[in-house]
């Protein structure tokens, strides 16, 4: 597994992470417990040192199954990124210092650990970013030790546009995939320039960039990719990247003419997204070990050729971009 430097930090990551949304067995069908520490298992086994969460996931359930895991495995150098700010404690109006402070305390204790690693704003309100208060109060968590690190997850580029420039910020978590874009054009240099690292989320549009959906799946109740189909809980962008679900299984059969033949659709999915390198890592998540094994594999195989990223720029301008919904 190869690894980056996380931002501003002196701090290296494997390249590619684990996505821990999938632990709180609430949005990406049931996950048992045994699954779970199968999947953290491999994840430590494959080289992954990064792993991404949030106290909103399955109610803590996700954030006390990877705290029991560490102490499973002392002496294992994981980087544990969560967030907070969608809970009901604060979301979607009371990003006080109490409220954020009392979702860290949570947070620590579901971990079971003295500091967190990393803390993201968890996809607050633009009105929220705008006003900036809750970015002082971050700052003060940094400072009682509480959290040594902070950052902000977004759904979309004008959330990310409003705290871009904001100091003593880590990093940032977007939606960034072959059908998600955007990133490219209006962030990736800013990005970089502010030496920000940068987590991918959703690398293969809630699963349907693997290639094996065939538009007649019927998803199970407590899938996101049911409830949140057309954007009905939060924001459509994460669900299918904002694409009908018919209308994206279409799309990534035709990217198979695209996809070099010695690779899965996922691999390619994956390298695509490594081949920027302003990412810090991407994050898939994993509902089976052999996820973990295909997800990880992308590391270790070469860039893409330069004609295919032309044909993939090419076909996201002319195929995808006018299928998309949602604030993008």
């Amino acid at each position: 597994m190869k690894q980056r430097i996380f931002g501003n930090t002196d701090r290296t990551i494997s390249e590619v992470g684990l996505g821990c949304w999938q632990l709180g067995d609430d949005c990406w069908g049931d996950v048992s417990e045994e699954q779970a520490f199968a999947i953290l298992r491999r994840a430590i086994e494959q080289g992954v040192t990064f792993f991404d969460t949030a106290d909103v996931y399955g109610a803590g359930r996700s954030e006390q199954l990877i705290g029991r895991f560490l102490q499973e495995c002392r002496g294992e150098d994981i980087y544990v990124a969560t967030k907070l700010g969608r809970g009901p404690g604060t979301y979607p109006d009371n990003y006080t210092r109490e409220s954020l402070t009392a979702a860290v305390e949570s947070s620590l204790k579901n971990l079971g650990v003295d500091a967190l690693d990393l803390t993201q704003l968890h996809c607050i309100p633009i009105e929220v970013l705008r006003d900036g208060e809750v970015f002082g109060i971050m700052d003060g968590l940094v400072t009682t030790g509480k959290i040594k690190r902070w950052g902000v997850s977004v759904e979309d580029i004008e959330q990310a546009e409003a705290c871009l420039d904001v100091p003593n910020m880590t990093s940032f978590q977007i939606i960034f995939n072959i059908f998600r874009q955007k990133p490219i054009h209006e962030l990736f240099d800013r990005v970089q320039e502010r030496g920000i690292g940068l987590i991918v989320r959703l690398p293969m549009a809630s699963g349907v960039l693997a290639g094996k959906f065939t538009g007649e799946e019927i998803f199970a109740d407590n899938d996101h990719r049911k409830f949140n189909c057309d954007g009905q809980m939060f924001n459509v962008g994460e669900t299918f990247a904002g694409i009908p679900f018919v209308t994206a299984v279409r799309l990534a059969r035709e990217l198979q003419s695209i996809c070099p033949q010695e690779l899965t659709m996922a691999q390619f999915a994956m390298r695509w997204i490594l081949d920027h390198p302003v990412v810090s890592t991407v994050i898939p998540g994993a509902t089976r070990v052999e996820h973990v094994d295909g997800n990880a594999s992308a590391s270790e195989l070469p860039r893409l050729a330069a004609d295919v990223h032309e044909k993939l720029d090419d076909f996201y301008r002319l195929h995808v971009h006018e299928h998309i919904r949602g604030v993008y």
